[in-house]
């Protein structure tokens, strides 16, 4: 079985998970400057290219998460990120997030993507159960997570304040005994 300092390069049909490196800071950059990326991630602040640099470089030490680039096979072109992360070795859990570029969105590059990090984490790693949040203004997001076996939770509300609106944060997960 392999641990999370392992990082594997995984291929599907349509894209390529692979290690990210000191090099994709360059497009992580251009992709926290898309604003609605922004808005379906939730993420509030502004960063520093330097921080974006040293996040890339320092991807590859870490033993307690998983960072992937994801690329367009048909280009070979940078398309976004997987990440598994807080990572809970006493109760087997941990969490799930993508980020996908603008021009990227709308293609099943983040359906693939999602599938293949899922089918890794559950053949792979010993976890048996994978979390994620999606906010409720994302219903494209929630409909892939469904078809590939998450499961709504819960919902936690008016959890992020976007805009001065305040919008709810859907709780899925998926369990090992569960996949599909």
């Amino acid at each position: 079985m392999k641990s999370f300092a392992h990082k594997p390069t995984l291929t599907g049909e349509r894209v390529v998970l692979r290690p990210m490196v000191a090099d994709d800071a360059e497009f992580m950059w251009r992709d926290i400057q898309d604003a609605d990326g922004m808005r379906l991630t939730g993420t509030h602040g502004t960063f520093e290219r330097e921080q974006i640099v040293d996040w890339c470089e320092s991807r590859a030490q870490q033993d307690d998460r998983l960072d992937l680039a994801v690329i367009d096979r048909s280009t070979n072109a940078w398309a976004g990120e997987v990440v598994i992360n807080e990572w809970d070795p006493d109760n087997a859990s941990c969490g799930f997030r993508i980020a996908l570029s603008a021009d990227s969105r709308d293609q099943g590059l983040g359906s693939e993507a999602t599938q293949l990090i899922v089918d890794y984490v559950f053949d792979e790693l010993p976890v048996n159960r994978l979390q994620l949040d999606v906010f409720a203004f994302n219903p494209r997001a929630i409909a892939v997570y469904e078809r590939i076996g998450f499961a709504r939770e819960g919902v936690l509300r008016q959890a992020l304040q976007w805009d001065g609106e305040f919008v709810d944060s859907i709780v899925m997960s998926l369990i090992r005994g569960d996949r599909r």
